[in-house]
């Protein structure tokens, strides 16, 4: 099998993976949380400055962990986007210089697919299948062929939700990302107030601006009655919202083909509530989650990406390639 060094710096996390066709020998992920925890988000300077200071010693950690050297390697994936532009821009960089250097190929794939095929890490995809991704940066339902079919069915058409969970978090005083506090506070609590669930009845398309705002116009009014606020009460109705919304467009697509598979990818799906709330819309079918450490970004998943990309023979002519920022699902 061919060795694949896959390489992820599209956003905050620089990651490293080593796989042996789908065989992985190593993981590595430099997390730069605590440095962009201080501005409540991600600062895109210093998250390309980071990648570069710790990427060089992160790959020679991994080929270390792997057993391999870099005369081993068959070939690179680098994400090539979407993403911020100069994170991107450091992986893809250091990719082709690595390759040039020891005269292997290097092969720019795309983040949101890799999201998709982290979900078989460690079991073999069934066409057809519904793949719901919801991250920091997008919220899409995604009908997925093959590995060079992905439709795109529905999507977000204001914030993605892990942006409205990040937001929803500030405002309530927790800590960055938002997603995990939001998740142990409302352990804490119960879901007692009925925020708007936006679009429920509507088509497939999700909206979660709507949400956020119901969620800040609360606290507002509680703050000028003088009343305290109940973070855990306020964090569980918040997370109950957006499940609800979630599954119900998950379980009206997939009552409109008869899939195989539904897979739950992206970082919001390390939330074990969210999960959960899945489960009972895939009877009859398999539901396919990554393993929490593989919902964030992660290298894996687009070493994963490439093995498929491979298989179906549609990386054997893939010419020079440049970063995409806004690189659309499917688009290698």
């Amino acid at each position: 099998m061919s060795l694949c060094l896959a390489i992820e710096t599209s956003c905050d996390e620089t990651a490293i993976a080593l796989l042996e066709g789908r065989r992985i020998l190593s993981d590595q992920v430099a997390s730069q949380i605590k440095a962009h925890g201080r501005y409540g988000g991600v600062m895109p300077e210093c998250a390309s400055r980071l990648h570069t200071e710790v990427l060089q010693g992160l790959i020679e950690t991994c080929l270390k962990e792997g057993g391999k050297s870099y005369q081993d390697l068959d070939h690179l994936a680098v994400t090539r986007g979407p993403g911020l532009e100069g994170s991107l821009l450091v992986g893809v960089s250091v990719a082709k210089t690595l390759a040039a250097s020891l005269g292997i190929p290097v092969y720019g794939i795309g983040h949101l697919g890799g999201h998709i095929c982290a979900a078989f890490a460690k079991k073999s995809p069934q066409f057809p299948f519904l793949a719901v991704i919801v991250s920091g940066g997008h919220t899409l339902m995604v009908d997925v062929s093959s590995f060079s079919k992905m439709t795109v069915i529905a999507k977000s058409r204001d914030d993605a939700c892990g942006e409205a969970f990040d937001k929803v978090a500030r405002l309530l005083g927790l800590g960055y990302p938002g997603g995990p506090f939001i998740e142990k506070k409302a352990k804490e609590g119960s879901a007692k107030i009925r925020f708007p669930r936006p679009m429920l009845k509507e088509g497939l398309d999700f909206s979660f601006s709507g949400l956020k705002t119901a969620v800040s116009q609360h606290v507002d009014a509680l703050k000028k009655e003088g009343k305290a606020l109940d973070i855990a009460d306020l964090s569980a109705s918040f997370q109950e919202a957006v499940c609800e919304v979630l599954v119900t467009k998950a379980k009206r697509a997939l009552e409109q083909k008869d899939y195989k598979q539904l897979v739950l990818c992206g970082g919001v799906f390390a939330n074990a509530y969210l999960r959960e709330g899945f489960e009972g819309i895939a009877k009859g079918l398999e539901l396919c989650v990554p393993e929490p450490k593989w919902c964030t970004d992660n290298a894996v998943m687009m070493g994963l990406y490439c093995y498929y990309l491979k298989e179906e023979g549609l990386l054997n002519k893939q010419e020079a390639f440049c970063v995409d920022p806004n690189l659309p699902l499917g688009i290698i």
